[in-house]
């Protein structure tokens, strides 16, 4: 509607947080910036799998979040730059933590998962009807 505002509010802080860093790809989007500034295809390059789409919309998304800059360099052909502001730098810090957890328990995690879908995978196959109930009955046994 025209003229109308939108406002958000947020429940907590941990619910601020999310929504800055929520999507598959924005917290890695911060960590490739987080040494250095970036042009846009470098980023590209560095993040396997991200749509030149969604790597649009995420910076778009940390930059009015002010969490990244965006600085056009004018000159032939145009540059653009992203690099963390002060803002994201401190959003970094925070990361860092949640990193470290993420390094330590990354195999556990992987061995979970893993083992899951293929106990899912394997019930599916043999065309149980309950293939979710089996799946974690198999995953509590190991």
């Amino acid at each position: 509607m025209p003229g109308r505002k939108c406002q958000t509010t947020f429940v907590s802080g941990i619910d601020a947080a999310i929504d800055v860093v929520g999507g598959k790809w924005k917290v890695l989007i911060l960590w490739k910036l987080s040494d250095e500034a970036k042009r846009f295809s470098e980023l590209k390059r560095s993040l396997e799998g991200v749509s030149e789409k969604m790597l649009i919309q995420h910076l778009r998304e940390l930059e009015r979040d002010e969490v990244v800059r965006r600085k056009v360099h004018h000159a032939v052909p145009p540059k653009v730059e992203y690099s963390l502001t002060e803002f994201g730098s401190t959003l970094i810090e925070a990361l860092r933590p949640l990193g470290s957890w993420g390094c330590r328990h990354k195999t556990r995690l992987e061995t979970v998962r893993n083992t899951l879908a293929a106990a899912t995978e394997a019930t599916v196959s043999a065309g149980s009807t309950d293939a979710c109930a089996e799946a974690t009955e198999v995953f509590s046994a190991t």
